[in-house]
């Protein structure tokens, strides 16, 4: 799974992410790579458990949840709250894979990590270097998108974000347990989706064949889905 998500997020709502995070304070990101990826990692991060992170972190699902596009591709089940991080000259995220389960220490909960996301909040021209890397199927993919886009990819791919050599870098990331376990699974059943929402405006809400692919599209996530 591998999903470029444009204008995920309106340029007003990165405006506010933006401001809040001009004031905020700073610690090592370290905290969040996991037990295996700590000397991989150098940027900074909100405080995961403060109030402000988790007030943006509820903001920006809220605005996520009510885009079809992240819906269709994602199937969420669980999200867990999403993170907020800064990468300065210099900083960077050598190659890794995800921690398969996460746990959140305010809550308890502890979801299975299946999908990573990461949302832009800086334009590409702000900073030099800091692209995105994804290893999938096809080979290794580069990412350096506007400001409000969103990259959506499975979280045992390996990715990187390569060094910055000039200006900032401000992005939010999270993680996601879909209610469709399998990467296969799961694209089928966008793609379906996507399907039916560009041609229901074409052929109407009432046409039999649209009514018969919707029907597919719910008895496959009844079939695959979990809850």
């Amino acid at each position: 799974m591998l999903a470029h998500i444009e204008g995920a997020l309106e340029k007003r709502e990165v405006d506010f992410f933006r401001e809040a995070m001009a004031r905020a304070q700073w610690e090592d990101g370290a905290s969040t790579a996991g037990a295996n990826a700590g000397d991989l990692k150098s940027n900074q991060q909100l405080p995961p458990d403060s109030e402000l992170s988790r007030a943006l972190g509820k903001r920006l699902l809220s605005s996520l949840l009510a885009n079809p596009a992240f819906v269709s591709a994602a199937v969420p089940l669980h999200v867990y709250p999403p993170l907020f991080n800064r990468y300065g000259v210099g900083d960077h995220f050598d190659p890794h894979v995800d921690n398969a389960i996460r746990g959140d220490a305010m809550t308890g909960a502890r979801i299975r990590v299946d999908l990573a996301a990461t949302v832009l909040l800086s334009e590409p021209d702000e900073y030099d270097g800091g692209e995105l890397i994804v290893e999938d199927v096809y080979g290794s993919r580069r990412f350096k998108p506007p400001a409000g886009d969103l990259i959506l990819y499975s979280a045992g791919s390996l990715h990187m974000v390569t060094p910055v050599t000039g200006g900032l870098r401000l992005a939010s990331f999270l993680w996601l347990q879909s209610m469709i376990r399998a990467d296969e699974a799961r694209s089928l059943v966008c793609d379906l989706d996507e399907s039916i929402q560009e041609l229901a405006p074409r052929v109407g809400a009432d046409d039999p064949d649209l009514r018969r692919l919707v029907t597919v599209y719910h008895n496959l996530i009844r079939y695959w889905g979990e809850a």
